[in-house]
């Protein structure tokens, strides 16, 4: 109906069937899925909202939408009211459904960087509008854009984007008039590098016209099974994208906006959850590079981005009789035809049995 390409994933089915056939089985890399149990404070405030016999509010209860305005406050020093944030049914669907509700349609270009989450382009299509990967947005002249995409830290490169260049992207997208949306799922996981919002001062000086950052719990709350996140800057635009949301049926769930407002709130869980990941990395990357793999970005997020020198699918071919799936790089743009994602997203056991059968 909209010219969708197939879905990616379906093309791993054969090498997924290589991969189960490894006596000691699986170890699945290829998706970036959490694997670890979902925090206690977010199961405890889902159960005490349970009875929930009534709609929920589109633009989500005082209570969520302060808890999201003080994490961004607390954590990434972004000043944001709470009038400002909306909550969404998982960031996916907003990335999908985005260049629609802006009214962006045929003849129009969406910008997305061109190596980046399938979606941005689902999303382009979708509206019936060009999808443009584009890392320098110069060459597009004087061209009205009506929506640019950035994603720091990287999905699939873990590339962070330094403040210099983000406030070079806002620069380009006021002086033509584009809205600048910033994929921040990925935010609270800065290794090597800090990633910085789009929304902070350093980046927006102090305006947050024409932006909006999207934030997700699926990562740091492991939520993915809750389909919980968020949507916070421009006040007009976060105003229109209510109004239009409310016509739409788009609600959260109470139970969950419950559970969302509860993690957001707390620190010490995702805390502790940075410090899993962390170790997982600390054990895979190395066993990669001394099996030939160079790991090239990858200062941030949940992935290693990672060549051997041949084509991404004969790397997902080698790994897979090795028992390990991962992700061609090329499901992420023509410019990853030589890489692999390999995602951390896998218990500390299949991790430590990775290891042993890269050596």
């Amino acid at each position: 109906m909209f010219g969708l390409p197939d879905f990616p994933w379906d093309r791993l089915t054969p090498y997924k069937e290589t991969a189960l056939a490894h006596p000691g089985g699986i170890v699945d890399l290829s998706v970036g899925t959490p694997v670890d149990p979902v925090p206690e404070v977010a199961r405890r405030a889902l159960a005490e909202a349970a009875d929930s016999p009534g709609y929920p509010l589109t633009h989500g209860t005082e209570r969520l939408r302060a808890a999201a305005a003080g994490w961004l406050r607390r954590r990434h020093g972004v000043a944001v009211d709470a009038a400002n944030v909306l909550p969404l049914i998982g960031s996916k669907e907003f990335v999908a459904w985005l260049p629609t509700l802006l009214g962006v349609g045929p003849g129009q270009r969406v910008v997305f960087p061109e190596l980046a989450y399938p979606t941005y382009d689902v999303g382009a299509r979708i509206a019936g509008a060009q999808p443009y990967p584009a890392d320098g947005l110069l060459a597009l002249g004087p061209e009205r854009v009506p929506l640019v995409w950035v994603n720091s830290p990287s999905n699939p490169t873990g590339r962070v984007l330094p403040a210099e260049h983000l406030r070079k992207v806002v620069s380009w997208a006021r002086e033509h008039g584009a809205v600048v949306a910033s994929d921040e799922c990925y935010l609270e996981l800065g290794w090597e590098e800090e990633p910085i919002s789009i929304l902070h001062p350093d980046v927006c000086g102090g305006s947050h016209e024409g932006l909006l950052a999207v934030h997700s719990l699926s990562k740091r709350s492991n939520l993915a099974g809750y389909r919980a996140g968020f949507v916070a800057g421009d006040p007009v635009l976060v105003k229109r994208l209510l109004e239009v949301r409310k016509h739409a049926g788009m609600m959260m769930p109470a139970p969950v906006q419950a559970a969302m407002a509860a993690v957001l709130e707390d620190d010490a869980h995702a805390d502790a959850q940075r410090a899993v990941y962390a170790a997982r990395r600390a054990e895979l990357r190395p066993a990669l590079e001394a099996a030939g793999w160079r790991i090239e970005h990858s200062t941030a997020g949940l992935y290693l981005w990672a060549s051997d020198g041949t084509g991404c699918w004969d790397q997902v071919r080698a790994l897979a009789e090795k028992g390990i799936l991962v992700a061609p790089g090329e499901f992420y743009g023509t410019a990853g035809g030589r890489h692999v994602r390999i995602a951390l997203t896998a218990s500390d056991e299949r991790i430590s049995a990775a290891v042993r059968r890269l050596q």
